[in-house]
């Protein structure tokens, strides 16, 4: 009896160490693939180069979505679809203008924040300078009724920068309302004049004040005038287009499971950007990424247990738009996924992946991503956080893997005039997609899934875990969240 039981843990432990073999050889085979030569570098110049910017409701919008989805027939891709739905209100900016004119007179670079409403032409309009926009700010500033109101920023350097400009703006918005402001300059957290574009609604609505950004050096000098004693008056104009709802698409590929197709692993990136620039670093390079990590695993001719979709949203800069939409209509199969995979942040290197508040699968991640130590790449965090396409699978409870990286060019660049093709570093960018390709087919090849789905409780104890609840109440998601209008329902 004894020997027998011997015999049958010895052929356990054999078989565990057989499996374990296939997977490394398994993964080791896809990075190989994903790092030859491909059409990557030719889809993202067609993206960026021919397309340019890609905001939702134009023709160039349309135009990225017949590329992708004839990228990922050419890469391999299997029931090559695209998903539609809708979006509250077309924008698109006029030609914003505002200009100093007394008593001195210069005219400031500026654009309109997106999705913010349209403002007739004012003459005259006072100048208030109300620091970072703090209530002890706005106090010191006094009257802002009818004025334009100058909030100043801290020059973005880190990830954090990068958050908190978000994160300040609902209160500073808040503010000015209460004054009565006209509107809301906010300054560039870029300089020698580069300027950007993002939006400060949360569900693709049109925001409550007409604002623009404008240029730090023009920022600056305001400033000095202001506080030499001198009252500025300028005229502003932001006539930004807006309509009513518009349709919008995301596309998706598969590569269909070989023994669990129910069940799948969702590889994304967004396909859409701001246009001031033509989308490359956020997010087009790693809407190619998506593409290519679909033709390396076909070309692996390894055949994954469950199903791969690889999505392209639509609508991320608009409020993660697209991927809410995809949660809602696939809601019916969340029990199925068995992870979600998004790249949103550059060609700065990969040190690893944040999953969401996971702590309970850290230890199952930990072997499946020890292949990527060649790319370094083996860094796992349990933080959560907001602003990309994983967020509303987080909220349903599905296991989510955000890739981190290092900031490189990205946070100079991000929404701005200068994102264009010449900033993506390639060969970054090649790796990205080994570390995609090797992530999602361990996922989706793996005997057990990595980690249940949580229930709504177990949601809402990570969100407190990890202090994003603090984070959704600032921009009213949290409020969703508690009235059951977004996440898991039970």
């Amino acid at each position: 009896m004894m020997r027998s039981l011997a015999r049958s843990a010895t052929l356990l432990l054999v078989t565990a160490a057989l499996v374990q073999s296939q997977a490394i050889g398994d993964s080791e085979r896809i990075i190989a693939e994903a790092l030859k030569a491909s059409a990557l570098e030719t889809n993202l110049r067609q993206l960026t180069d021919e397309i340019g910017g890609r905001v939702p409701g134009t023709s160039r919008m349309q135009r990225a979505v017949e590329w992708a989805v004839s990228a990922f027939r050419a890469a391999g891709g299997q029931n090559v679809h695209t998903e539609r739905f809708e979006i509250a209100n077309s924008w698109a900016e006029g030609p914003t203008e505002i200009k100093v004119v007394a008593p001195e007179q210069f005219t400031l670079h500026a654009v309109s924040l997106g999705w913010a409403p349209a403002l007739g032409a004012h003459r005259h309009v006072r100048l208030v300078d109300a620091g970072q926009g703090t209530a002890e700010d706005f106090q010191r500033a006094g009257k802002i009724n009818e004025a334009i109101v100058l909030i100043h920023s801290e020059e973005m350097k880190t990830w954090e920068d990068l958050f908190a400009e978000y994160l300040k703006a609902p209160a500073i918005i808040d503010r000015a309302l209460k004054g009565q402001a006209l509107a809301i300059a906010f300054e560039s957290t870029r300089s020698h004049d580069l300027l950007y574009r993002h939006t400060n609604s949360v569900s693709g609505e049109i925001d409550r004040l007409p604002m623009v950004l404008i240029a730090r050096e023009d920022a600056g000098r305001i400033a000095r005038l202001l506080a030499s004693g001198q009252e500025l008056f300028a005229d502003l104009a932001i006539p930004n287009r807006i309509g009513g709802p518009i349709t919008a698409d995301n596309v998706v590929a598969e590569i269909v499971g070989s023994e669990q197709a129910g069940e799948f692993v969702l590889l994304g990136a967004h396909l859409d950007s701001w246009e001031l620039g033509t989308g490359a670093l956020d997010n087009g390079c790693n809407a190619a990424l998506v593409i290519d990590a679909l033709r390396a695993i076909k070309a692996s001719g390894l055949a994954p247990r469950r199903s791969i979709r690889f999505v392209l949203f639509s609508a991320e800069e608009e409020g993660m738009l697209g991927s809410r939409a995809y949660v809602m209509a696939h809601r019916g199969e969340l029990d199925q996924a068995a992870g979600v995979v998004v790249f949103d942040a550059g060609t700065g290197r990969t040190t690893g992946f944040s999953l969401g508040g996971r702590k309970d699968i850290l230890g199952a991640v930990t072997p499946l991503i020890a292949p990527l130590q060649q790319l370094g790449a083996t860094a796992l965090t349990t933080d959560a956080e907001w602003g990309t396409d994983h967020f509303d699978f987080m909220l349903e409870g599905v296991p989510t893997f955000v890739a981190n990286q290092e900031p490189a060019n990205y946070l100079t660049n991000y929404h701005a005039q200068s994102d264009t093709f010449d900033k993506v570093d390639l060969p970054q960018l090649k790796k990205h997609v080994a570390e995609a390709a090797e992530l999602t087919f361990a996922l989706a090849n793996l005997q057990q899934r990595i980690g249940p789905r949580l229930d709504r409780a177990q949601i809402e104890q990570t969100l407190r875990a990890t202090g994003l609840d603090q984070q959704l109440q600032t921009f009213g998601i949290w409020q969703q969240w508690e009235h059951g209008q977004r996440g898991r329902a039970q």
